[in-house]
């Protein structure tokens, strides 16, 4: 009763105004006298916005308001939807898609504190917060004796990955990240607060699962976990350091590699360290419950190549995205550039490797990265593909361009280096039509290729959900 008593009288107020009439230095001080009295706490606005990964092209908000309850999001979403004030909702602070555009007035909705993570008796489920990132999220389970199936990123937010599809070390057990989705408790542009399930919301809930930022605010999820001894929480895993005249025999391995559900692989382009800062190939086996002579067997094809330097090593669950962490670093110019293909084509990934290498020497880009990404699908495609509005289960292959700089003047050279390596990866790709995963997408992308074949259904769905496009910022479906 309270909440509609505090709408009421939030927006039946006479003395409110056009926010398109107000400049960004007025626009805290507005929503401190209208808003900041009707949330949890009087001093949850901010001019100060959190830091997010990449600095290129990244929204600008004129006001940050630090929520600390679900319903603290509901009222700044109403109170920005009757205003018209643009709005973003901030977990991780991870997406790099230049569709961004807060303008000079728009609301940053920080979820930082809402990031509790809660297990049920048989810790079977967990409750995540939308506030809590990756490496938040695994310090719980790996406390409770569980495994969650998370992306690989301990920066970015949990929820956020997961909503997109999420790919993780797990997937080849457990599925997509929205496969193990149970409910999640959105906001929706309404301003109301909707537990959404496959039998209260069916449509919303299949949107949310692969375009979730475009139909809400998830301020939480229970998704599945599983229970886990200390043993179960290990993994054998790390990094083989290759040679660059090695590359072509690297692909290949990786293309003729058999992943069983418990394996994955990741290969790196990236700075070898001070001083010189030259170029490396690496890549990271992972297997789980592996040790080093079951992980050498798995990954005999590799080792027979003749890694310059092996740092595999078995690690528990809280460590196994450590030795991504190096690229946690925020700030920083990174625009992104992804495709999905079906093939490892030595030929493209050698003509990769030498773009590469041309713009990681330039001066302050030596933290340059491309990622490549490979997992076992077997038991993600026997789920229902209808099942979710995630599209692409039958793309075998991910991989990421990231330009990484300090100098704006760099800002074309970058581009173009971006746009080499991902024209490279489509024109092989094998695929019947372009495929990038949205997470790793660019933002220049048409929606069929971040969509696919769900675009349809997913804008008829936002249609019914947030007809006025509140929620625009994150490759808008409208």
């Amino acid at each position: 009763m309270m909440f509609v008593i505090l709408f009421s009288s939030l927006f039946a107020s006479a003395s409110l105004t056009s926010a398109a009439a107000v400049d960004a230095g007025s626009v805290a001080q507005r929503l401190r006298t209208e808003l900041a009295p009707h949330l949890s706490r009087h001093d949850l606005i901010s001019t100060e916005a959190p830091p997010r990964w990449s600095s290129f092209n990244a929204p600008h908000p004129a006001v940050v308001v630090n929520v600390e309850t679900e319903s603290d999001v509901a009222i700044t979403v109403k109170y920005c939807t009757s205003k018209d004030i643009p709005f973003l909702a901030q977990n991780g602070g991870s997406g790099w898609a230049t569709t961004f555009d807060l303008g000079p007035n728009g609301v940053l909705v920080n979820l930082a504190r809402l990031n509790q993570v809660t297990f049920n008796a048989d810790k079977t489920q967990a409750t995540i917060g939308g506030g809590s990132n990756i490496s938040n999220t695994i310090a719980h389970s790996y406390a409770a004796g569980a495994l969650i199936e998370t992306g690989n990123c301990n920066c970015a937010g949990t929820l956020g990955a997961i909503l997109g599809g999420g790919y993780g070390n797990l997937m080849g057990l457990y599925g997509f990240g929205v496969d193990n989705i149970l409910s999640l408790r959105v906001v929706t542009a309404d301003g109301q607060l909707r537990d959404v399930t496959a039998s209260s919301y069916p449509d919303l809930f299949w949107g949310l699962r692969g375009a979730g930022p475009n139909l809400g605010i998830v301020t939480s999820a229970v998704v599945k976990s599983y229970p886990a001894t200390e043993k179960d929480m290990e993994a054998w895993t790390g990094s083989l350091v290759f040679s660059p005249d090695k590359l072509e025999e690297v692909v290949q391995a990786i293309q003729d590699l058999e992943l069983q559900s418990d394996m994955n692989i990741f290969m790196y382009f990236i700075s070898g360290g001070l001083p010189a800062n030259e170029p490396a190939i690496v890549t990271t086996p992972f297997l789980y419950k592996g040790n080093v002579t079951s992980g050498r067997a798995a990954f005999a094809s590799l080792y027979a190549i003749g890694p310059e330097t092996d740092n595999t090593a078995v690690i528990p669950y809280n460590q196994w995205n450590a030795g991504g962490d190096a690229f946690c670093s925020f700030g920083g110019r990174k625009p992104s550039y992804g495709a999905g293909f079906q093939n490892m084509v030595p030929k493209t990934w050698r003509e990769t490797w030498n773009e590469y290498v041309e713009f990681q020497k330039k001066p302050t880009a030596e933290n340059s990265v491309v990622l490549l990404e490979a997992y076992s699908l077997t038991k993600a495609r026997s789920v229902d593909p209808n099942s979710a509005s995630f599209p692409y289960r039958n793309v075998n292959f991910n991989a990421v361009a990231i330009p990484w700089y300090n100098d704006t003047s760099l800002d074309s050279e970058a581009q173009s280096f971006g746009n080499a390596a991902r024209d490279l990866w489509r024109a092989t790709d094998g695929l019947a039509q372009t495929s990038t995963y949205i997470n790793f997408a660019h933002g220049d992308e048409d929606l069929q290729v971040v969509y696919g074949s769900s675009l349809s259904k997913l804008q008829s769905i936002k249609h019914h959900y947030d007809p006025k496009d509140q929620f625009r910022q994150w490759f808008n479906i409208n």
